[in-house]
């Protein structure tokens, strides 16, 4: 692990332009890996606005759309002359070329899946790698002419120009897509990019997030108070834990049980966190108050702002009544486990209002008008450093490692409206569902494994007798980072055990499925 850079030094960046790639999140976690700070920005960011984040670098990410299209998405020309090294894949490439004299077309032959890639010119963004390199392609278009002071670097079957560089320029183009793992040494591709093109230093560390992270936080904070909601989640637990650094007894926890969480929630997160960490905390049973909004709603999107808006509500009354009791100042600050993922998801893709992925609770779901400020201290990570800086802070293992859980909690995964029964129902089938994974060793080795509530009721026979139940639906997927993911090929064995024991043992269900779906094109969350 790299040293900490003292307080208030700004780690290396590198800046992604997102031209509505499916792939632009994945490029962002692949530069994280190099241990670089990566920023998503728009596709419209500014060359001046560039310039003042710091960024060492510049990639211009993949898109949909055609560099000669009459709405195709552009970018700043000046972002050229900032004397930076640029990196553009696919649309990014194709946009690079067309922008600096060269020519862009459909091309013939298509090349989506699979290639193999020639390196034709000893270069600095395929040092150390082999001749032969098999990637990974998804376009429809090519460069047909060079711009000037470019050269070819790297072809495939059906482009003579699937890599090319102007090595006195700093900038380079790749028509595949090295951040994907179908390009199995892509990664190292970006990182010759990102630590030898661009020169940055591999400071993004745990150690140095906390150090500045803290800093910022007793900056923003001063001597007032801080309130968070503490779910017993990775994320709130993390944010819990870095606060409490940073500003000690200044931090209270609140816990809203809101009648959706995992069954045991509310006794588990009293136990760890009010008995053996001594953080102020504080428990909410709101749960009638959630309910009463949630009834007749069934569009996942309302469910989560409805949620969303409630828990800020309730925050904003538990937090003046502790105050009042306490005599103290009225809390300024309301602080939340929002991850980078909740951001980006939140944001539309390339710009574009329409492709909004889905708000999350403490993003696109807060309400406009609220009496707090928010701290969001790990606003800037992916959930695999979420895990990292939590160990790091002296967290145990039991909560760094537990698979994620949303925000708006059983809301999203019950899917049509949810009652106190449905709950019940999918409380106890959830349950089922880790207990068995646990016991398997399966828990462990996979990103995240839950049950969801469907609302289809199928005919069954159980004990000679005709029933019209609940199904199940387990998901159960692996993932690095939670932008992508495959869903697992648990034994038959296990599915049978978990499938059995859902229909034996949760009155209301005669059948369960299995959801064989990858995301994209799936979310991992149903709802």
């Amino acid at each position: 692990m790299s040293r900490t850079l003292p307080a208030g030094i700004r780690p290396s960046k590198i800046v992604i332009l997102d031209f509505g790639s499916q792939y632009t999140q994945v490029i962002a976690r692949r530069v994280r890996e190099c241990r670089v700070y990566s920023e998503i920005l728009p596709h419209t960011a500014t060359a001046s606005e560039i310039k003042r984040s710091g960024a060492a670098g510049i990639i211009l990410s993949g898109g949909p759309a055609s560099v000669y299209g009459a709405k195709a998405p552009r970018v700043d020309r000046g972002v050229y002359r900032l004397g930076l090294p640029v990196l553009g894949i696919c649309y990014g490439m194709q946009l690079l070329a067309r922008d600096l004299g060269g020519a862009v077309e459909a091309s013939a032959a298509r090349e989506y899946g699979p290639g193999r890639l020639t390196v034709t010119r000893k270069n600095r963004l395929f040092a150390g790698l082999p001749k032969h390199l098999e990637v990974w392609n998804s376009h429809g278009d090519k460069v047909t002419r060079l711009p000037s002071g470019f050269a070819v670097i790297g072809t495939t079957e059906n482009s003579k120009a699937a890599a090319i560089a102007d090595a006195k320029r700093h900038f380079y183009g790749l028509q595949f897509h090295p951040e994907v793992s179908h390009t199995p040494r892509g990664s190292e591709v970006i990182e010759n990019f990102v630590l030898g093109i661009c020169g940055c230093r591999a400071d993004w560390t745990p150690g140095s997030f906390i150090e500045r992270t803290c800093a910022e936080i007793r900056g923003q904070v001063g001597d007032d108070r801080v309130v968070l909601g503490l779910s017993g989640g990775v994320d709130s637990s993390v944010a819990a834990a870095l606060l409490h650094k940073a500003i000690g007894d200044q931090l209270t926890c609140i816990f809203v049980d809101n009648g959706v969480l995992r069954a045991g929630e509310r006794e588990w997160v009293r136990e760890i966190f009010g008995q053996h960490f001594h953080i102020d905390l504080r428990i909410i049973d709101a749960s009638a108050r959630f309910f009463r909004l949630l009834k007749g709603v069934t569009d996942p999107e309302r469910k989560r702002k409805i949620i969303g808006n409630e828990f800020v509500r309730v925050f904003e009354q538990a937090a003046k009544s502790i105050a009042r009791r306490r005599k103290s100042r009225p809390y300024r600050f309301l602080a939340q486990g929002t991850l980078y993922p909740d951001v980006i998801e939140s944001v539309p893709i390339g710009g574009n209002p329409a492709s909004l992925i889905k708000s999350h609770h403490n993003v696109g779901g807060l309400p406009k008008r609220m009496k707090f400020q928010l701290v969001e201290p790990l606003r800037q990570l992916f959930k695999d450093e979420v895990r990292e800086v939590g160990l790091q802070l002296g967290l145990p293992r039991e909560i760094v490692q537990r698979h994620p859980f949303p925000g708006p909690g059983l809301a999203v995964r019950i899917l049509g409206e949810v009652t106190r029964a449905r709950v019940r129902v999918l409380q106890e089938a959830d349950a089922i569902v880790h207990d068995e994974m646990v016991s398997s060793g399966w828990y462990d080795r996979v990103w995240q494994s839950f049950a969801v509530l469907l609302p289809v009721r199928s005919v069954g026979v159980m004990g000679d007798e005709r029933t019209f139940e609940n199904t199940v639906a387990l998901r159960v997927v692996e993932s690095r980072d939670g932008m992508t993911a495959d869903w697992v090929r648990l034994p038959g064995e296990l599915l049978a055990r978990i499938s059995g024991r859902i229909i034996n043992e949760v009155r209301g269900v005669n059948r369960v499925c299995y959801d064989i779906s990858s995301k994209p094109p799936a979310t991992i969350e149903w709802e």
